[in-house]
């Protein structure tokens, strides 16, 4: 695997020829269109086969996994047009191994609303052990606030991935309610209607599992949440059902501010059967412009997030998105635009801006100008994502989830296809 950046004119053709690949795979593994301008800068995965095979009639998935000793789903991660359709034609080459593909397993995560294009989301389906579905709240009464999951359970069994029920403090209004879950982790009655319908939603839908999403909860509720999170633990357990849960980005104990510090880790983290640590925000909508997940307060976050909780229960988070600020930025003014990864190389082309790269942060931004206004972007590539995933190895995490994979990003999965094992449990 070969990360390659943008020269100026550098072609698709002239990359390709220059490592022995092709233009269709190029495309395929960085999301771009036919027609789709290069811009300087700009990260590409280049990933070079080790074993190639020539479809031949009567060839299956099935049999061609048999003879090379890899698993179907690994024909399709290699393969990414096969997750939109398995069927096979005589004449088509498939990839069966990368060059120094990596051989270190981890599990992953994927967080999806249910609106979720089904083509973005089969796109991601083979590289996740778990899709997390968003969400479900509850109401005053325990009652559930349910979500149109249905379709998304069944194609996530379909690819051999874990649905996980996300079970949220979030109300009616759609925000997350601090006096909701107060009311939840005061009241054991409450408890057990809502562990009640959990349990029932889960078995009868076929999720694996819960991941409790609960922020901004307040101080005083953190023995309360600790106390719920071990009575849900208790009940699911016993019927397999595994229980993870959401921790704010934390650097040390005593980090003062809603968000963080009922977030016990060493206790959570000793309830859980997983963690995901929400290391992403520090760009966010209404902050200064800077990158969602800077490596270097990642960092910070991974080093006491080992410090206190078993690596292999720990999942990094990694975020799917960017931000587009217009300049100059005013506190409590200043709303800055959520952009995808891949929309954002778009940005760049159609304003002919020059990609760079902070080394500090590991993260790609750019600069434009549009109606007399200067803007910058802070986004996500193959390079801040290769950082993320190496120092994931380097405290030898159980994985890595993304919040969210709602918009596509191909070229993440092509790395994850090239450089991990992807654990399947089902």
């Amino acid at each position: 695997m070969i990360i390659y950046v943008v020269k100026r004119g550098d072609t698709l053709y002239s990359i390709a020829r220059r490592y022995g690949t092709s233009v269709q795979r190029l495309r395929a593994d960085n999301g771009l269109s036919e027609n789709q301008t290069l811009v300087v800068g700009q990260a590409l995965i280049v990933t070079l086969p080790a074993r190639v095979h020539t479809v031949r009639a009567g060839d299956t998935l099935y049999s061609i996994s048999r003879r090379y000793g890899v698993t179907v789903m690994e024909l399709i991660q290699n393969n990414p047009e096969l997750s939109q359709s398995t069927i096979i034609r005589p004449g088509q080459q498939l990839t069966v191994s990368f060059q120094g593909t990596g051989t270190r397993e981890i599990s992953t995560l994927g967080y999806a609303y249910t609106s979720i294009s089904r083509e973005t989301l089969r796109r991601a389906l083979p590289y996740l052990t778990y899709l997390a579905i968003f969400s479900y709240g509850f109401r005053e009464t325990g009652a559930l606030i349910p979500a149109n999951d249905t379709e998304l359970i069944t194609l996530s069994y379909d690819f051999g991935t874990e649905p996980i029920l996300v079970f949220t403090s979030l109300d009616e209004s759609g925000g997350f309610s601090t006096a909701r879950a107060s009311r939840l982790f005061n009241d054991e009655a409450l408890q057990d209607t809502v562990l009640d319908n959990l349990i029932e939603t889960m078995t009868r839908k076929g999720y694996a599992g819960v991941d409790m999403d609960f922020e901004y909860i307040a101080p005083e509720d953190a023995q309360g949440y600790q106390s719920f999170l071990t009575r849900a633990r208790d009940r699911l357990a016993p019927l397999g059902l595994t229980v993870s849960v959401c921790l704010a980005p934390k650097q040390t104990a005593n980090q003062p501010g809603l968000l963080y510090e009922a977030h016990d880790y060493p206790a959570i983290g000793a309830i859980a059967d997983r963690v995901l640590l929400m290391t992403y925000e520090w760009g966010y909508t209404y902050g200064p412009p800077m990158a969602v997940a800077p490596i270097n307060q990642v960092r910070g976050v991974v080093r006491y997030a080992a410090s206190q909780i078993p690596p292999s229960k720990i999942l990094m988070g990694i975020p799917n998105y960017g931000y587009d600020w217009t300049l100059p930025y005013e506190q409590g003014v200043s709303r800055a635009e959520n952009i995808g990864n891949q929309g954002a190389v778009l940005r760049a082309a159609r304003y002919g801006a020059e990609i760079m790269f902070d080394e500090t942060a590991k993260s790609p931004y750019f600069e434009y100008y549009s109606g007399g206004r200067k803007h910058i972007v802070w986004f996500e590539d193959v390079r801040s994502i290769n950082a993320k995933l190496e120092l994931c190895d380097e405290y030898g995490f159980l994985g890595v989830g993304w919040w969210n994979i709602m918009r596509p990003f191909d070229q993440n999965w092509a790395l994850l296809a090239a450089t991990h094992s992807i654990r399947k449990n089902v």
